[in-house]
């Protein structure tokens, strides 16, 4: 029993890995004080651990978690009535809705980076790999590849360019 416990808490803290920074942020765009945001994090947190178990794994994390720091928020914003500056209820579910949309689409995005990173060819996909796989600088790379590091620069610029440009019309084809 005890390794099936362990096992919960550990895909829990997998997905709460993940899905943290959307999560925050949805809180930051509620919660003013840095401190109470903390606060309520950390009370999402806990209670996305503790009620893991109901998490249907069939279903994205992201948006059940969303839903749990609403109740949190709500919870936070309730207690904080008497400021005048809270969000209603309806305002703090219009937030989760654009926070949990903005997510499906920066996850969209990761998916055809890893298409547009696919379409790059030998030397490309080289300093693309030296500079955010290995985290070497334009001077460094440009050692490695017999390049200067104004040219590598440049490369760098024009790959981020091109991959951006991949990206927009492979989102452009999705959406249609």
């Amino acid at each position: 029993m005890e390794k099936f416990v362990d096992e919960i808490t550990r895909q829990a803290t997998r997905h709460w890995t993940l899905a943290q920074p959307a999560v925050s942020a949805f809180i930051a765009s509620v919660v003013r004080d840095f401190r109470d945001r903390d606060d309520v994090l950390q009370n999402v947190a806990v209670a996305v651990v503790e009620s893991f178990h109901t998490y249907d794994s069939d279903s994205p994390f992201i948006p059940w978690a969303i839903g749990i720091a609403r109740r949190q928020v709500g919870l936070y914003l309730r207690r904080r009535s008497r400021d005048p500056l809270v969000f209603d209820d309806d305002a703090v579910a219009c937030l989760a809705i654009a926070l949990h949309e903005e997510a499906q689409e920066r996850s969209h995005a990761l998916d055809f980076l890893q298409d547009c990173l696919g379409s790059l060819d030998g030397r490309a996909k080289k300093l693309i790999g030296l500079r955010y796989r290995d985290d070497m600088k334009p001077a460094a790379i440009a050692t490695e590849t017999d390049m200067t590091p104004n040219s590598v620069a440049k490369a760098l610029q024009r790959l981020r360019d091109h991959l951006r440009g991949c990206i927009e019309r492979k989102s452009l084809e999705a959406s249609v």
